[in-house]
């Protein structure tokens, strides 16, 4: 019946089967939960606000071909995300920037510092906290041990369970120092929100004849693969189409190798009786409180709906045998977790017809454009013949 399995409904899993069926295939797109978009997926709550299930998603790129791709399914509201720290009750723009620095810093101190910023890397840079650390000059050691220890060291610790440190530099570098005025958390060319919402657009994305969408679908309950032999089982009938999984590549395996650590979130929302919560989308707590970070959607939709509704974030370690805590969002980057996975990469690469997709899949911490630049990519190279 099916030419392609498509396992989850995430942005990997979706731009898969889109092009799958855009070809010609027959598609067989299979999620677990019971709602498309993956961790992506927005809905209205009880009080009409539109809220972001799994935290807030905010769409930012600078790839001109990913922007318009996603165009052709979705309208946009033009967003630029700005975000505040709590630092010693204070609330300052991040990433730390020249107007962080002024707000913390008295004015000779300050100015003294942006010079010595500027000089050693320029403007408009961005500097990883842990390079900046490394620097000789005894003015920028101050202000790199001042940033680590209010912003880096204390949420570094409750969001990833590690010290900065002990975490890879892809992670590290997503929240630099940036050497500017500019108060964006993005600075990409193109930044902004579906118009009618994540889902929405995933509606959009996955209305095609050709594909047929399986919700509240454990995929081993339909899919056997017998990874010694490579062959592949679709409804107890040998399959010889091709397989697309976003998955956890270490449950694929039956964890044969071990498992595989995840970050996990727990998400606290509330609804207020007030027009706004606080001054901006997203607050983070670095060093109080044993949530990372606030979000109020409403300045994210631009909404205007009566009173309000906010998220707080609890980071956990990742447990599958735990229903409180089974949701996997971020890949752990530590030596051993990388070389773990690159086991399971190994096993996967001699299966022909399997393609792995995705933030779990591939363990990596992907963003929403370079998730669909990717899986464009891979189908251009391995399926669009």
């Amino acid at each position: 019946m099916f030419d392609c399995l498509v396992v989850g409904a995430g942005f990997a899993g979706a731009v898969f089967a889109r092009e799958m069926a855009e070809i010609g295939k027959r598609v067989l797109l299979v999620e677990k939960r019971k709602h498309i978009g993956g961790n992506c997926y927005d809905q209205f709550d009880d009080h009409g606000v539109l809220i972001h299930t799994y935290g807030p998603h905010l769409f930012h790129t600078s790839n001109e071909t990913v922007f318009h791709y996603l165009s052709r399914f979705t309208e946009w509201r033009d967003y630029q995300h700005r975000v505040l720290a709590d630092v010693d009750g204070q609330k300052i723009p991040l990433p730390f920037n020249l107007n962080s620095l002024r707000m913390v810093f008295p004015e000779k101190m300050a100015t003294s510092l942006e010079e010595r910023l500027i000089q050693t890397f320029g403007y408009d840079v961005k500097v990883p906290i842990l390079e900046l650390k490394k620097t000789a000059d005894k003015e920028l050691q101050y202000l790199a041990d001042f940033v680590y220890e209010k912003i880096f060291v204390n949420y570094t610790a409750k969001q990833w369970g590690c010290l900065p440190e002990e975490i890879g530099e892809e992670v590290m570098s997503r929240v630099p120092v940036f050497i500017s005025r500019d108060d964006r958390y993005f600075q990409d060319r193109y930044q902004a929100v579906p118009k009618q919402g994540y889902t929405r657009l995933f509606d959009n994305l996955l209305d095609h004849p050709n594909i047929h969408l399986l919700l509240n679908t454990d995929y081993n309950n339909i899919f056997s693969l017998h990874s010694d032999s490579y062959e592949m089982e679709l409804f107890e009938q040998v399959f010889t189409g091709d397989v697309i999984f976003t998955g956890m590549i270490d449950e694929l395996f039956d964890f044969r190798f071990g498992e595989l650590p995840y970050r996990s979130l727990q998400f606290q929302f509330d609804h207020l009786k007030q027009d706004f919560f606080q001054q901006a989308s997203v607050e983070n707590y670095p060093n109080n409180y044993d949530f990372t970070r606030i979000t109020e959607f409403k300045r994210i939709s631009g909404q205007q709906v009566k009173n309000t509704t906010i998220l707080r974030e609890y980071p956990h370690a990742y447990d599958r045998n735990d229903i409180t805590r089974n949701v996997p969002c971020y890949p752990i980057f530590q030596d051993e977790n990388v070389e773990l996975f690159k086991k399971y990469e190994s096993h996967a690469s001699k299966i022909p017809r399997l393609t792995l997709a995705g933030r779990l899949a591939e363990y990596r911490y992907y963003d929403m454009d370079d998730i669909v630049e990717q899986a464009l990519a891979v189908f251009k190279e391995k399926f669009n013949y």
